[in-house]
């Protein structure tokens, strides 16, 4: 197993429910965050009597504190295991997303909140559904799951098949894919997740954005589909194999951005400081 940390999360945006947890909630209740006073018939709760503030009341009631309660949010990871995540020039790309859900999982329990995985290629792997719940080797399960499975072709159908659980529920949400397969039907997919906070975690391989840098013939293989062909290597294809690469990049983020998602990039190796300062920009 390799060596994972866990990141800091937060929203940007306040969090509804009953649970209590360590993000800024908006419901009232025993929390730290003052909201205001009210008086003490209307809220009868001596434990928050303000006597300061009950004594400077012109209208001489007894006043309370009222506060905000944290509270805690569901967390899933959406995982496309599909064929072409098994490829990586020195690590399979779904091993990058073992690896970052090791450390999600560390992330999730640290903060008391619940991490539940669903997983898709070409349809839902039901095989792969772990519900969410708070538990500390939640990750380590979910991780040795993707390690050990196999999957076929992929495409936006499994991916809405898979997050029609999360249609409409209030959580975070990481969709983790490597993205390649025709994006016409993911603006469907997404749009299903608007009540949740998204992140996009794509991993690519460096093999596959940046060409051989040697002249020459090169066998090239589709995992998807397992099509080969011939390519000789040259200067004029190694521009357009980079500016195939930005052009997709660049694709996925104004797919995104539509939808005021931003994306997380992963190649060789995930990062978990990065992570953690992803979150600190989007929240602030």
């Amino acid at each position: 197993m390799s060596e994972h940390r866990e990141f800091h999360y937060r929203l940007p945006q306040r969090i509804g429910g009953w649970r209590p947890g360590s993000h800024r909630g908006s419901s009232l209740g025993a929390g730290l965050e003052f909201v205001s006073h009210m008086r003490l018939y209307d809220r009868p709760d001596p434990r928050r009597l303000d006597l300061r503030a009950s004594l400077r009341n012109i209208q001489q009631e007894w006043l309370v504190r009222v506060n905000r309660q944290q509270a805690s949010i569901p967390v899933h990871a959406v995982v496309d295991v599909s064929a072409s995540m098994a490829f990586g020039s020195r690590r399979s790309k779904l091993d990058i997303a073992a690896e970052f859900i090791e450390a999600l999982g560390q992330s999730t329990f640290k903060v008391g909140d619940a991490l539940g995985m669903l997983a898709f290629d070409s349809r839902e792997r039901t095989d792969l559904f772990v519900p969410a719940m708070v538990s500390r080797g939640m990750g380590d399960t979910m991780a040795t799951l993707l390690r050990s499975c196999s999957g076929a072709a992929g495409d936006t159908a499994g991916l809405q098949d898979a997050i029609q659980h999360l249609a409409g529920r209030r959580g975070l949400v990481f969709l983790v894919s490597d993205f390649h397969w025709p994006l016409a039907g993911m603006s469907v997919a997404l749009d299903s997740l608007v009540q949740s906070f998204v992140v996009p975690v794509v991993i690519w391989d460096a093999a596959e954005i940046e060409p051989p840098t040697h002249n020459g013939l090169a066998q090239l293989r589709d995992v998807e589909s397992g099509t080969q062909r011939t390519l000789w290597i040259r200067p004029r294809i190694r521009e357009k194999w980079l500016e195939s690469a930005n052009e997709r990049r660049n694709e996925l983020n104004r797919v995104f951005a539509a939808r005021a998602m931003r994306a997380f990039y992963v190649t060789g190796r995930f990062d978990s400081e990065a992570m953690s300062q992803y979150f600190f920009e989007v929240a602030a």
